[in-house]
């Protein structure tokens, strides 16, 4: 499937999706700014029983991807990651809003309107996102 890379996303964030598992990964690599694999899968642990091999083979998979590189330190591989989480997200919502709501960001939004439950401030924040056109950064997430 080719589609149009949007605009302010690298080309790896744009023909890549994350699995669960990888995007994990990916975050411990976004707060930490570079890490060993033994330090993801040290960060991982308590909410994910991965084997440490299977942390290394994640990180070679995310390589080849194209969204982390490393550098050699020793013999210990430091992985970074070369895409932000705002370039995977938007990849990811717009390949989703694509597939499964035919290209209209609108369905989207009220699928998740209907399907979950949003309290009075995020219902507000929400309204005062809609009002605002003043600056691109208003438009996207951080």
């Amino acid at each position: 499937m080719i589609f149009e890379r949007p605009e302010n996303t690298s080309p790896a964030a744009a023909r890549h999706s994350l699995g669960e598992v990888q995007t994990a990964i990916m975050r411990v690599l976004w707060a930490r700014g570079e890490a060993s694999a033994a330090d993801v899968h040290r960060d991982l642990l308590a909410d994910r029983n991965l084997a440490p091999t299977t942390v290394a083979t994640m990180l070679a998979k995310l390589e080849k991807k194209g969204v982390v590189d490393h550098r050699t330190e020793g013999r210990r591989f430091i992985y970074r990651p070369t895409v932000s989480e705002g370039e995977i997200r938007r990849s990811m919502v717009g390949d989703l809003t694509r597939r499964l709501f035919a290209g209209n960001p609108a369905a989207l939004v009220s699928h998740l309107l209907n399907e979950h439950e949003i309290d009075a401030d995020e219902l507000d924040a929400l309204r005062r996102r809609l009002g605002s056109t003043d600056s691109e950064e208003d438009r996207h997430d951080p």
